[in-house]
């Protein structure tokens, strides 16, 4: 099983970075908003980020035609997937385990800019 801490500085520092761009923006903007905000964040901030990373998905030795992107992908482990909805579901948690299995990936986190205060998941595969 991996460490409940993998990784803890990394996942603190963009949960942070998340938090300052909700309180500054609020709720009611579309995620690219809040994807632009936090590419401002990572950059001011000195945060290796790679956005809208594509991530093949194999298939018995064959790489399928299809494929993902992660909002972002942080600190070059974190899967970074941006929501702006009223309520994070079970959905969006599989969104990102399927993110993280394409990607070899160990921590995903899903957070939810679209409520009154800023909500977030860390998910592990």
């Amino acid at each position: 099983m991996l460490d409940e801490y993998y990784l803890k500085d990394e996942n603190y520092n963009t949960i942070g970075l998340c938090m300052e761009v909700h309180k500054v923006l609020g709720k009611g903007h579309n995620e690219n908003v809040y994807g632009d905000a936090l590419e401002y964040e990572f950059k001011i901030n000195n945060i290796p980020y790679e956005r809208e990373k594509q991530y093949n998905i194999n298939y018995k030795g064959i790489v399928l035609p299809r494929y993902y992107f992660s909002d972002f992908t942080v600190f070059g482990e974190i899967i970074l997937e941006l929501k702006a909805i009223q309520t994070l579901t079970s959905s969006e948690t599989k969104q990102v385990l399927n993110y993280l299995a394409a990607s070899k990936n160990k921590i995903g986190l899903l957070v939810n800019f679209g409520e009154d205060s800023l909500k977030y998941k860390r998910i592990i595969l």
